[in-house]
């Protein structure tokens, strides 16, 4: 049947700001949900205060509101703009409690306004944990045994009678928030407490503790006529009692028998038919490992974390299909836009193997547990595809970006370690478990043992000591035998990168490479066709393989081509304001011309890896050697390295110097700002204010000039992000302490120390120069004194307290620098202002993480005319020479989730 005729105008909820367990997932949802009512000529309203989002653009919804997702805002919204239908599974937990209220309070009623998708009483079951069970129960799926509480004194009553340890699951929150596993009644007051403090209906669940068995999650799909399919299921290598987003994700599932499958396949359908959901919803099952037995967990009736990776892993674009089951349409209805040819009531089929890591920033915080439970604590996750887990997960753990090289072969395995604290690790999880693994197997603990100390099954122990043997041969590998090529094509599937063999084999990273050319070692691309090649596909979602012997699409060197580098993996200080700044570069190179734009990315959390954003997407890694593969292969104009925070940035300089082109900033002018000494001299010779400064090499010199200078010093170490081990030294002791973290970060340029000026106020500048002239965007002033990282200051546009003189000098010094280094294409230059006073902190070539919200609160858009420069316009042609005054003030706020981080210091 075709969609409701009755439905004109729908309201989104989105998920409001990012922390901790909910990210840009919700963004890549929520665009979605977008794009596809759009297609139905539907007027669509936004509720969603998240500036940096994609989704709060004007071109994705009718009408955004920048406002709280709480009932009373929404019910405003509701009164002025008397919408239909309103949709509460597309921005997390903080729509779907919202919606809830709104219904409960009678205002959805008062207003006419129907729940769309799954209805509010199913979402009410699923959410409130004595409900679930009790739907389980009456199903007739087996559910842990356990009691709701709504006090200290129920719980621990519940807890006595079930025996420690137990796990406490809060209702109605997201991430785990507010759960955890309790040994003693001690432990369970600290935690119920807590938990009863975060739940919306003040109700906490407390479980018998399953910690040893599988953890697995099934994506399932309904429409209102109960047509209902599964479109992936996962398998966590982590067991139960980690939480699923801290945990590594294995899709499809690898060590589940047929019949185990197959079960909880008909169990996942039994479990979303009884609920009455229409949509997508996530269900996550525990299972023995050795028995069979199985418990149902939870339900989120919504789309989620694991949502966006099914739809990433598989190609099934979840949320464009819920929507529009939402509108009324039936599964055999709707078209798989993938294939085309095939409906999206057919369960897709997988002949490749995903893997997604977490990324934790844990050491970014004092005091911080490091230990991992059931309250999710990762700021990002990877996912990687290849033909085997080996290769996926080698993939994977170089994209979190954290210095490793893969799984394997880093320099820390083969330190010495007391085996008993190795084995500590191992029933105690960490955000460095896996690596702890790779350690116990290189000491020789059996594999028996360290399953039954982690709990992760032998299967995916024997997969990671294939790679620990790979290594040992590698090293003793005579690069001029008979049998290196195969050996080297061996590792290559097997994950390991050029940079790996070569720490192997005694090489450079270079010569691997010309070594695996000449003897014709060369990756080949692979489409992601959702029906394992079983029908053709149209779509470019691609990956790359050593498995293979053809590539499964055409280069056309005839067409113009351009790469963009995405942002990679999330963490603090890069998140979702780099996908909008890279989404909306694939969505100007389009408007002016370019035949193929081209992403290279690998997070599935983004609307950039969204396959029908750009012509082709590479779920690839960010690295030197995937970037030129594809290079090599597609022979593009060029390479746009500006957009995706500071991945690309780092790697502008080796991707020059290796042949690649960068279109726009050259890499130089990116060396001479991001390496601290450089850039330092070149305010010297431009006469521009800053405060003291001295590169230094030794602990020496350092203590010397800090004693010159007096403290308080800052420490910068060069080419890093969010102020990633930039430190405020007061004193000899903490200098020796922070220098030894700097030249742990990037020991191949010099750290710059400076005097840190006490109670000055900190201003940055967005802006976009072609070399000759320059567009500022904005001048934003922070309200809180220097000291305090931008992406945890409040900050102003218009600045509020500055004088017109001072904004005249910081125009004046920003012209100056734009023009030295010869940038083209987008920057953000940070001042200090002291006693009308204006001195350089710092410049990035590239978009800012402010860039998105000087875009909305200006009006014009600083990507689109970056990108425009890049392409080799100038401002002059664009007519684009300075921004109107404005007549209003956007103000931007961080949110933070110290709440999640047991232990950390919240002094910012």
């Amino acid at each position: 049947m075709p969609k409701f005729e009755w439905i004109k105008k729908v309201l989104i909820l989105g998920s409001g700001p990012i922390e901790i367990g909910k990210a840009a997932e919700f963004d890549y949802s929520g665009s979605q949900c977008l794009k596809a009512l759009r297609e139905e000529g539907i007027e669509t309203i936004l509720v969603n205060p998240n500036v940096a989002t994609i989704q709060t653009d004007p071109r994705l919804a009718d009408k955004v509101y920048l406002l709280p997702v709480t009932p009373w805002y929404v019910e405003e919204v509701i009164k002025r703009e008397k919408p239909d239908g309103i949709l509460l599974g597309f921005g997390g937990q903080t729509a779907l409690n919202c919606g809830v209220q709104l219904a409960k309070t009678g205002i959805l009623d008062k207003y006419d306004v129907e729940v769309l998708g799954t209805p509010i009483k199913a979402i009410e079951k699923t959410e409130d944990r004595e409900l679930f069970k009790q739907a389980m129960i009456k199903t007739g799926v087996p559910v842990p045994k356990s009691g709701s509480a709504t006090s200290v004194e129920e719980a621990t009553k519940i807890a006595k009678d079930l025996g420690y340890p137990v796990i406490v699951r809060v209702a109605y929150t997201l991430g785990g928030k507010g759960s955890g596993v309790a040994h003693s009644e001690e432990e369970l007051r600290e935690i119920v407490t807590r938990g009863l403090a975060q739940s919306m209906i003040t109700q906490v669940l407390v479980e018998e503790y399953i910690g040893q068995w599988k953890e697995v999650e099934y994506e399932v799909i309904r429409d209102h006529r109960d047509n209902c399919i599964t479109v992936c299921n996962m398998e966590n290598l982590d067991p139960m009692g980690v939480h699923t987003g801290d945990s590594i994700v294995v899709a499809p599932s690898q060590t589940l028998t047929n019949h185990e499958y197959h079960t909880l396949r008909s169990a996942s359908l039994k479990v979303v038919q009884s609920l009455g959901i229409v949509g997508e919803c996530n269900i996550q099952w525990a299972l023995h490992p050795r028995l069979g037995k199985f418990r149902v967990i939870e339900v989120n009736a919504r789309m989620s974390r694991s949502s966006a990776l099914a739809s990433k892993a598989t190609g099934y674009p979840l949320a464009y299909i819920a929507a529009k089951l939402a509108v009324g349409y039936l599964l055999p209805e709707l078209m798989n836009r993938v294939t085309g040819v095939t409906t999206a009531c057919f369960e897709p089929a997988l002949d490749y193997v995903v893997v997604k890591v977490p990324r934790w920033d844990l050491r970014k915080f004092r005091g911080v547990d490091p230990h991992l439970g059931p309250q999710m604590k990762s700021i990002g996750e990877t996912m990687a595809i290849g033909r085997n887990f080996e290769e996926a997960i080698q993939k994977a753990v170089r994209m979190l970006d954290i210095g490793r090289v893969g799984l394997v072969s880093n320099p820390d395995e083969d330190e010495l370690e007391p085996v008993e604290r190795i084995k500590d690790s191992l029933r105690n999880p960490t955000d460095e478990r896996i690596f702890r693994v790779v350690k116990a197997i290189k000491m020789g603990v059996p594999i028996g043992e360290i399953h039954r100390l982690s709990g992760i099954d032998p299967w995916f122990l024997r997969k990671i000591e294939n790679m620990v043997k790979m290594e040992k041969k590698l090293k003793s590998l005579d690069i001029g035998s008979s049998e290196a090529v195969n050996v080297i094509k061996e590792a290559k599937r097997l994950g390991f990168s050029d940079l790996q063999i070569a720490n192997c084999v005694g090489m450079s990273e270079e010569e691997v490479r010309r070594f695996r050319r000449e003897h014709g070692i060369i990756p080949v691309v692979k489409q992601v066709d959702t029906l394992a090649a079983e029908w053709p596909a149209h779509t470019n979602y691609l990956y790359l393989t050593y498995h293979g012997d053809e590539s499964d699409i055409t280069f056309d060197s005839g067409r113009r081509k351009v790469i963009v580098l995405g942002a990679g993996v999330f963490r603090i200080g890069s998140s979702v304001e780099f996908d909008w700044s890279g989404v909306h570069t694939i969505w100007s190179l389009k408007r002016q011309g370019v035949d193929e734009t081209i992403m290279i990315n690998y997070n599935p959390e983004t609307v950039s890896t969204d396959y029908d954003i750009p012509e082709k997407l590479y779920f690839e890694e960010l690295t030197v050697e995937r970037v030129l593969d594809i290079y090599e292969k597609e022979k593009p104009e060029g390479v746009i390295v500006s957009v995706g925070g500071q991945i690309p940035n780092s790697l502008a300089l080796k991707l020059a110097n290796v042949g690649v082109k960068l279109l726009g900033t050259s890499s130089m002018s990116i060396d001479l700002a991001e390496d601290r000494s450089k850039f330092s001299e070149l305010l010297d010779r431009l006469g521009i204010p800053q405060p003291k400064w001295r590169k230094l090499t030794t602990m020496e010199d350092a203590e010397r000039f800090a004693d010159e200078i007096g403290y308080p010093v800052l420490v910068r170490p060069s080419y890093v992000l969010s102020g990633y081990a930039m430190r405020v030294a007061w004193s000899r002791e903490e200098l020796r302490e922070y220098l030894r973290l700097a030249t742990g970060v990037s020991p191949e340029h010099p750290v710059v120390i400076s005097k840190f000026v006490e109670d000055a106020k900190e201003v940055e500048v967005d802006g976009v120069s072609d070399g000759e002239d320059t567009l500022i965007g904005a001048i934003i002033e922070h309200v809180e004194q220097a000291g305090i990282h931008s992406g945890d200051a409040v900050m102003s546009i218009p600045p509020q307290t500055l004088s017109n003189q001072v904004i005249e000098t910081i125009e004046r010094y920003t012209v100056a620098i734009a023009k030295a280094l010869g940038i083209r294409g987008p920057f953000n230059i940070q001042y200090l202002v002291k006693d009308g006073c204006v001195s350089v902190i710092e410049c990035n070539l590239r978009a800012s993480r402010s860039m998105p919200y000087v875009s909305k609160t200006i009006g014009f858009n600083l990507i689109d005319i970056s990108t425009s420069v890049i392409l080799g316009k100038t401002l002059k042609e664009m007519g684009i020479t300075q921004i109107p005054p404005l007549r209003h003030v956007g103000v931007k706020v961080p949110n933070f989730s110290f709440m999640r981080l047991s232990g950390a210091d919240p002094v910012l």
